[in-house]
């Protein structure tokens, strides 16, 4: 342009009107951003019709304006300009919470400055990374404003349920353990979470680093970009776009001699173990089936009871819906003959086949004894994490199953843990899937034991004689993830 003027008038968005065959108009803006030339795009616009319905057009731009030198703020300060309106009207997400890693670096500096730091920390390469992440942050937070969103801040490990008080949206900046972290307190599954990782890999790295696989770096599986492509991918989850799908989670009921506790959901996986890694983790392992007692039928008691449970039918004792897949080592798979009626005969045991959970009876099936070292069980998002190193089967990130997989299992050559099963039957059940209606029932026969809930940094602890149900009940998570997923 040869004047001020022309150059004004070049840089204002082309208005284009739109009627539906509900004569409904609306403005649509679109504005290309190009440095150079480049290949027909796809882009999606979300914007608001003059009722105050959100449209989401998908419109395929050929040439339309070239700004070469048009910043981010100058685009939407045009489009407002031109009448469209980019406030919180138009947003999906309103109220943020951004839950932010606490970095190596500021860990390691703490301790630094009490004189306990290592002396084999590499100082240079902490303080890189902790650069990158907090140059993710700060640009996070430009775009949050920018689109006009009331957000907060809280670090990982500050957060607390009370800063979740009216938030639409959770988004952790950080990696798959600071998601993992922000899952924890989303217990009832009505929050989406958006993950970002603040430090992936960069192409200089994958020239410097002499391994493919750089271990420094989260590798986040949970999280739906990164910060070379959020300023991309944040505006679009916050008007609407983005792919929300539901992750299966682990329920856990710990019930102890005088209580009974609910842990959080699990996300990826549970380790149940000894907490010395050369003790042995000894515990009794079954499958729950519900109880169902007649009217004026004699209670069952915890320990085994009389042994009497209603019969309703021949071929399901108990009266409960039969679990898929259910584990069965004799010949009618629970120890009972064919006769029909009246009360039939529980296996019992000094053990007891009885238990109760949340007021519900329970009769454990199939139980065998285990001497190990712990024992993983693991969602489907999970089962490509630490099962998968410890020997387990990658599942289908839809699957609705969990997964179980007992570690470094001994097994006697002349074992009888399972009526009627040799030693391949008992190694047969190392590792395999618990069905979506199935539960899992362990008794802790050790000393001491605990559970990690996805990682080290939440943990229960077990004590003799507590019992654990397991099943993947728990309030799925809303997680955004990858478009390729």
């Amino acid at each position: 342009p040869r004047s001020a003027e022309a150059k004004v008038e070049k840089r204002t968005p082309p208005l284009v009107l739109v009627s539906s065959p509900r004569k409904v108009v609306a403005l649509i803006v679109a504005v290309v951003w190009i440095e150079h030339f480049s290949p027909p795009s796809r882009h999606i616009v979300y914007l608001n019709s003059c009722l105050g319905a959100k449209l989401q057009l998908e419109i395929s731009i050929l040439h339309f304006f070239r700004y070469q030198h048009l910043k981010r703020e100058d685009v939407f300060l045009e489009m407002s300009a031109a009448g469209v309106n980019l406030s919180g009207a138009s947003l999906s997400f309103r109220r943020l919470l951004v839950v932010i890693k606490q970095t190596a670096y500021e860990e390691y500096s703490q301790l630094k400055l009490r004189g306990q730091a290592p002396k084999a920390l590499r100082w240079q390469r902490l303080e890189s990374r902790y650069k990158a992440h907090k140059s993710c942050v700060n640009e996070l937070l430009n775009i949050l404003r920018e689109h006009r969103v009331d957000f907060s801040c809280v670090n990982r490990v500050e957060l607390d349920r009370q800063h979740l008080a009216n938030v639409d949206l959770m988004v952790a900046v950080g990696g798959d353990g600071t998601v993992l972290s922000a899952a924890h307190f989303l217990d009832h599954g009505t929050i989406p979470l958006l993950g970002i990782n603040s430090d992936p890999i960069t192409e200089e790295d994958k020239t410097t680093v002499k391994k493919k696989t750089d271990e420094r770096r989260s590798h986040g599986a949970l999280c739906m970009c990164t910060a070379n492509n959020m300023h991309e991918t944040v505006p679009r989850i916050l008007h609407g776009g983005g792919t929300l799908r539901e992750r299966k989670r682990i329920q856990c009921v710990v019930k102890s001699t005088f209580s009974e506790t609910r842990l959080v959901p699990a996300l990826n996986d549970l380790l149940i173990a000894n907490p010395s890694p050369a003790a042995v983790s000894r515990f009794r392992m079954g499958w729950l089936e519900e109880v169902n007692l007649e009217d004026g039928a004699a209670p069952l008691r915890d320990g085994g009871g009389n042994g009497l449970y209603p019969r309703t039918s021949s071929s399901n004792p108990t009266g409960a819906p039969a679990a898929p897949g259910a584990r069965s080592f004799s010949s009618n798979g629970n120890g009972v003959g064919a006769a029909g009626g009246g009360f039939a005969r529980a296996p019992t045991s000094q053990y007891g086949t009885v238990t109760r959970f949340g007021g519900q009876t329970y009769d454990v099936k199939n139980s065998l004894n285990v001497w190990s070292s712990g024992m993983w069980v693991s969602t489907s998002t999970g089962s490509t994490a630490a099962m998968a190193a410890a020997g387990g089967m990658p599942m289908d990130k839809e699957s609705k199953c969990l997964q179980y997989l007992i570690r470094e299992h001994m097994i006697e050559k002349a074992s009888s843990n399972v009526s009627s099963g040799s030693p391949e039957d008992v190694k047969g059940l190392n590792n395999g899937l618990l069905g979506e209606d199935e539960q899992l029932h362990l008794r802790w026969n050790s000393q001491k034991g605990r559970i990690f809930i996805d990682g080290s940094h939440l943990t229960h602890n077990l004590v003799l004689g507590d019992e654990v149900l397991i099943n993947s009940k728990a309030p799925p998570l809303q997680l955004f993830t990858q478009e390729f997923e």
